[in-house]
């Protein structure tokens, strides 16, 4: 199988040590942001979810229209729009791009966050409601009959969506670190989503996940994200990483970013925070001064090091059964330009390698 690599698309230039300028919904940087991924040879971007930024259907429809071969992975969370009408707008969604798109599906891992919407159940309770919304989601984008459906969060009769998505199966990503998330991924989703952890973890959480698939007759594939931080040579990727702390730090207290509270609901956040306790350098090329910084908070573990060092790293991963990996950069649009330049074609390259070499050996 060969690698996947995914970016992610903003809608306005702003990262962890780029103040945030211009519009919030910035139309053409949206457009140039997603151009640039589709020249540098990426194969999708995704669109993320928060409580007060931009619809990301809209954001996805204006990236979409601006480029031809790119692909989409649609953040959406559960809990505001019924599974039926979440149904027809993805399927229109889908037509519209093609057959582009796919949905990464978020529980919500913040009473905080989900409360700024008026969702107030608790994380288990949205585990649950996940699980129903995407067997309903799956029944309206698949069925060729109206179907009635009465559970605990959501009721209907007579569902149907006569439109369907361009593509034959719309591809489901979930992700999480508790035993829930794993639970619902292993009915339902066709990607597993990880943050980025070292090996250790990251193979474990292989293992769990693909065991809970088997035991419903299924597969599934993995996805896991990086900050990957490139430079010429060792010496000076590490330099740059360094750079990136501080100004990352200095960024993070000005705008009065509260260190030390980590998600308390969040798994894959505990995660993180175990794993930058550890140290600032694991396995080969890992880094986690940033991670460190923000408490675990999201994707925020990095590689470092030279194109051919990080795509290694990248191998050691695909060993595991990871199979597509999302990288997106402290400087977004410039260093998915540069991710282009080497490290997915020798990444690509070395895949390839390794895959004809273990078929000529099997």
């Amino acid at each position: 199988m060969s690698i996947q690599f995914l970016g992610m698309i903003g809608h306005r230039l702003a990262s962890e040590i780029i103040p945030a300028s211009g519009p919030l919904f910035d139309k053409d940087y949206i457009a140039r942001f997603a151009r640039a991924h589709e020249e540098a040879g990426f194969d999708r971007i995704l669109v993320g979810y928060w409580s007060d930024q931009p619809d990301g259907f809209l954001v996805t429809a204006h990236a979409a229209a601006h480029t031809s071969t790119l692909k989409f992975l649609l953040a959406h969370r559960p809990g505001f729009v019924a599974p039926t009408l979440a149904a027809r707008k993805l399927a229109t969604l889908d037509q519209l791009t093609d057959g582009r798109l796919a949905v990464h599906i978020i529980s919500g891992g913040s009473d905080v966050e989900q409360r700024r919407d008026g969702d107030f159940l608790n994380k288990a309770e949205r585990y649950a409601r996940s699980d129903e919304f995407l067997a309903v989601l799956k029944q309206s984008l698949e069925s060729s009959q109206p179907y009635d459906h009465k559970g605990h969060f959501y009721q209907a009769e007579q569902a149907f969506s006569a439109i369907k998505p361009a593509q034959k199966k719309l591809p489901i990503y979930f992700g999480g670190s508790s035993q829930e998330a794993i639970d619902v991924a292993a009915r339902h989703a066709d990607v597993f989503a990880l943050w980025g952890e070292p090996l250790k973890g990251a193979e474990e959480t292989v293992r769990n996940v693909r065991a809970a698939a088997a035991q419903h007759g299924r597969e599934i594939d993995f996805n896991i994200s990086f900050r990957p931080i490139i430079g010429k040579t060792e010496k000076e990727a590490w330099e740059r990483a360094e750079h990136i702390r501080e100004l990352a730090e200095k960024q993070l207290q000005e705008t009065g970013f509260a260190f030390g509270k980590p998600k308390p609901q969040s798994v894959g956040a505990q995660r993180l925070l175990a794993a930058a306790n550890e140290g600032d350098r694991l396995d080969k090329v890992l880094w986690t001064g940033v991670a460190k910084l923000v408490q675990g908070g999201y994707n925020s573990t990095a590689l470092v090091g030279t194109a051919d060092q990080v795509s290694d790293a990248l191998l050691d991963y695909y060993r595991l059964g990871v199979h597509s990996v999302l990288i997106r950069g402290f400087d977004p649009l410039n260093d998915a330009v540069e991710y282009g330049e080497e490290l997915i074609p020798l990444t690509r390259e070395k895949v390839a390698a390794l895959n004809a070499a273990n078929k000529r050996s099997a």
